[in-house]
């Protein structure tokens, strides 16, 4: 016979006559639930039982829309911030709000109709991954309700929707979306957090983001706006994707507002130095934020898995981004372990199984960057695609242009064109990479190719924010131009990059308003701008048009075309299943050799990609890619049984003239 731990769900969970309660706390000498006053009944006090951890109790008469919050007590130490007056959040609260200078939790109502609506469940091959700001991307929308724009309800509208689709993307991954707070230096300047990267709770959603009859009528109402938004996107055949910042919380450094987690069990859920300075306790902090969560502690880990169970169960989100996600493996010494225990259980969970998973795989501490290094099932932001992108396509070209001489040959491309295998490693597959060109941090594309250095006044840092390192090439006239050449060339590097990015192995990641040219005006740090600014413009232009309908194009290219999506890599002298055979020809056709690989000069080349399909026909596309200033002429390489080749893309075609032609064309055979 065994003996099992039964252990209370946590959090608040109503029922026909009140609700139970239960919280995790080590090192509280007690811990009371207060159930605010409401309309029906006054306030309920009830002192929660100790076992081990954990603290339950029963609150009858609570009701849905009450607020409560918790007070608790224990020893005054160097690592406590216990205050038996202080009113504290519930870690699991899945409603909050607002309250005084402060924050509060709130009793909501679950229910919700999905009406048989399912998950899409897009395969990751077929994934094209679309990062957006749930205010920015249709805050100008006119095509939206105005009392819509810039909400839940805004995003999951017919016109956004119809944008989305009209792009071919699978997936929205939305920002922060979980309840956050500004940082208090940003509050005393009169500013906001623009990004949502300052987490108060991690199972409630942001409820400024709703609509304002939501806000108004309450926290079930915001969840209930947020849930209709997941299954209008779902019915719509779009996976909903969440960047998730479980690596610190909003409480900030030492002597920070105390909301929840530090004012219950401060000593437990943070990381603390082991050797402080001066004999001064400190935070061991690789968020860069105040303080880093230490998931080392079961407490602190539990409570990341059973907020990902909630999002991925109750709410039918479709998978998570996670910020920073090196702290999240890192040890009990605080060392990165690419066999953590919280890494594993999020592969192995069962309720988990069915969500995608992608790091950003590094953080600010020792040893920070740990890009390859998460394993299986884990995806993880290819930063290597993207600096080599835009090393290929703008720094070199304007090197070239400037010096006659560009830095860097067609290797490096030709790797990440392939699925980074030296990066990710054979076992992992192309998939295991995320590409991107752009994110929300950094400049938008359209600023790639019209700035050559960072604008970031508006920050109020006096420019000193924000990477130096952008490799952008603004083509000969800094910011905004009427001349039609640059012009012109500008709308070429874009189809140039947006091609690279659609036409790789890997996962493709677009960020919003890139196909619209939006622009945040040199800034590549906006993280605390909120106005007009910074959204997306969606008035009628015709080079938008042609930009938006060539992303959708290569969309769709991608989809029709599995040579271009492989999940696995291939083995010489074997066909491997859902891998794709590369051949790679230099401009006249002929096998590439050795040295035209790394010699700067050599920036052009082809390749032949036949698919190993499982469930797919055979497919075969050659993709060319020039990389110069200068023209030159191609050979279209003799290849097996193919007796033609067919344009089906080019970078080259517009309505303009254009100078410079470094293009980037797809054929198939």
């Amino acid at each position: 016979m065994q003996t099992v731990d039964i252990v209370p769900e946590p959090g608040l969970r109503p029922d026909a006559d009140g609700a139970s309660f239960a919280v995790r706390s080590a090192t509280a000498t007690a811990v009371t639930l207060v159930v605010d006053a409401s309309a029906t009944h006054g306030p309920i006090r009830v002192p929660l039982q100790r076992d081990g951890d954990v603290w339950t109790g029963r609150a009858d008469g609570a009701r849905v829309g009450d607020t409560y919050h918790l007070l608790a007590d224990g020893p005054r130490g160097a690592r406590d911030d216990f205050d038996p007056l202080r009113p504290l959040l519930d870690p699991y609260a899945r409603g909050i709000e607002p309250a005084g200078d402060g924050w509060t939790s709130v009793v909501v109502d679950e229910g919700f109709d999905w009406g048989g609506v399912p998950k899409p469940g897009t395969s990751i091959d077929r994934t094209v991954l679309y990062e957006a700001h749930v205010r920015t991307l249709t805050a100008g929308n006119p095509a939206v309700p105005e009392h819509l724009r810039g909400t839940y309800a805004g995003l999951a509208h017919e016109s956004t929707i119809a944008h989305l689709r009209r792009l071919g993307v699978t997936a929205v991954e939305l920002l922060p979306v979980h309840a956050f707070r500004s940082e208090e230096w940003l509050r005393r300047a009169g500013r906001e957090n623009a990004w949502g990267y300052n987490t108060l709770g991690f199972h409630a959603p942001h409820a400024p983001y709703a609509s304002a009859s939501a806000r108004a009528a309450g926290a079930t109402a915001v969840l209930r706006e947020f849930k209709g938004m997941v299954r209008l996107l779902h019915e719509a055949g779009i996976e909903v994707v969440l960047d998730v910042v479980y690596n610190h919380t909003a409480e900030e450094g030492l002597g920070g507002p105390t909301s929840g987690l530090r004012g219950l069990d401060g000593a437990t859920a943070y990381r603390w130095a082991e050797e402080p300075a001066a004999g001064a306790e400190r935070y061991f902090d690789t968020s860069g934020c105040g303080n880093t969560l230490d998931t080392s502690q079961p407490a602190i880990a539990d409570l990341v898995v059973d907020s990902l169970r909630y999002w991925a169960r109750e709410v039918q989100v479709d998978g998570f981004r996670f910020d920073l996600m090196a702290a999240l493996a890192r040890d009990a010494h605080h060392r990165f372990d690419p066999a953590h225990p919280l890494l594993q259980r999020l592969r192995d969970d069962p309720l988990l199984q069915d969500v995608k998973l992608i790091a950003e795989p590094w953080d600010v501490g020792p040893d920070g960057w740990r890009t390859g290094a998460f394993g299986p099932r884990i995806a993880e932001w290819n930063d290597g695609f993207r600096d080599t992108v835009r090393q290929f396509w703008l720094t070199d070209i304007a090197r070239e242009r400037r010096d006659g001489s560009p830095m860097t040959g067609i290797g490096a491309l030709a790797g990440v064109l392939a699925g980074s295998r030296h990066v990710f490693g054979a076992d992992r597959g192309p998939t295991a990479a995320v590409n991107f060109v752009t994110a929300h941090d950094g400049f938008t594309m359209r600023d790639l190719v019209s700035y050559d250095h960072k604008r970031n006044e508006a920050n109020g840092e006096d420019n000193r924010d924000g990477t130096d390192d952008n490799r952008s090439f603004n083509h000969g006239v800094e910011g905004p131009t009427d001349d039609r050449g640059v012009r012109a060339a500008r709308q070429r590097s874009l189809r140039n990059l947006m091609g690279t990015l659609l036409l790789s192995a890997g996962v493709p990641m677009i960020t919003a308003g890139d196909e619209r040219g939006r622009t945040q005006h040199g800034n590549n740090n906006p993280y605390a701008i909120t106005d007009a600014s910074m959204w997306v413009d969606w008035s009628p232009d015709p080079d938008v048009e042609w930009m938006v309908e060539q992303t959708a194009a290569l969309v769709r290219l991608r989809a029709a075309h599995p040579a271009l999506r492989p999940s696995r890599f291939g083995t010489d002298g074997a066909d491997t299943p859902s891998a794709t055979r590369m051949t790679w020809y230099a401009t006249d056709g002929t096998p590439m050799t050795e040295d035209r690989w790394d010699e700067p000069t050599h920036r052009a080349l082809q390749y032949f990609a036949e698919s190993t399909p499982e469930d797919e026909p055979d497919d075969r596309v050659l993709v060319i890619v020039h990389g110069s200033g200068r023209t030159r002429d191609m050979t279209l390489p003799a290849h097996g049984d193919v007796d033609a080749y067919r344009l089906v893309w080019s970078s080259e075609k517009h309505r303009d003239h254009e100078r410079h032609r470094s293009v980037g064309a797809v054929f198939t055979a």
